[in-house]
C-alpha cells in the first residue's frame, strides 16, 4: 500500500510561491518607478548640459524627430519598463540573470547620454562611436529582457517591445551622427 506522501515533506521540494500582498505590491511598484525615474534623471543631465551646445550645430539624421518627442517617449518607456519589471517581480521571477539584465539596461540607458552628449566635447567623434557601442549593448539587454519577461508575463514582454523599437530607432540616429560628425 503506497504511503500518503506530501511533496513538501521531501527535502529540496519547491514550496508554493507566496503572492505579495497589495501593500507590498504597491511599495514594489513605487520602487520600480523610482529606479526608472533615477535612471531618467541621470540620463537627462548630459542632454540638458549639451543639447544647446555642440549638438545644436551637429549634423543630424534627416529622420530625427523633434526634442519634445524624445522626452515624451523616454518618459513613457521608462514607465513601461517599471511596470514590466514589477509584473515579473510579482511572479517571483526577477532574480538571477533576469535581475542582472534589468539592472544592466537601466545602467546602459543612463550611460548612453553621458557617452553621446557628455563626452563629445572631450573626445569628439570617438565618443559617438562609443555611444553607439553602448546603445547596441542596451538593445541586446532589452532583447534579453523580452525573452526573459515574456514567458513569465506576456504583458511584461509586450511592454518591452516599444522600448526595443525605440532603442533601434535611436541607434540609427546615433550611427548617422557618428558617421557625419
Amino acid at each position: 500500500m503506497p504511503a500518503n506522501h506530501d511533496p513538501q515533506d521531501s527535502p529540496g521540494a519547491a514550496l508554493p510561491q507566496q503572492v505579495p500582498g497589495r501593500s507590498q505590491q504597491a511599495v514594489a511598484l513605487a520602487g520600480f518607478f523610482s529606479l526608472s525615474l533615477a535612471a531618467w534623471a541621470a540620463a537627462s543631465v548630459p542632454i540638458i548640459l549639451h543639447s544647446s551646445g555642440w549638438f545644436a550645430v551637429s549634423a543630424k539624421a534627416p529622420w530625427m524627430p523633434p526634442g519634445w518627442m524624445f522626452r515624451s517617449m523616454w518618459m513613457l518607456l521608462y514607465a513601461a519598463v517599471a511596470v514590466a519589471a514589477w509584473l515579473v517581480w510579482r511572479k517571483g521571477a526577477l532574480t538571477g540573470g533576469t535581475l542582472a539584465g534589468y539592472l544592466t539596461q537601466l545602467v546602459l540607458n543612463a550611460a548612453w547620454p553621458l557617452a553621446f552628449f557628455g563626452l563629445f566635447p572631450v573626445f569628439g567623434g570617438a565618443s559617438l562611436w562609443a555611444a553607439f557601442l553602448v546603445i547596441a549593448a542596451l538593445g541586446a539587454s532589452v532583447a534579453f529582457l523580452i525573452l526573459r519577461f515574456g514567458p513569465v508575463s506576456p504583458a511584461a514582454g509586450l511592454l518591452m517591445l516599444p522600448y526595443l523599437s525605440w532603442v533601434v530607432f535611436s541607434s540609427s540616429l546615433n550611427l548617422y551622427s557618428a558617421i557625419h560628425n
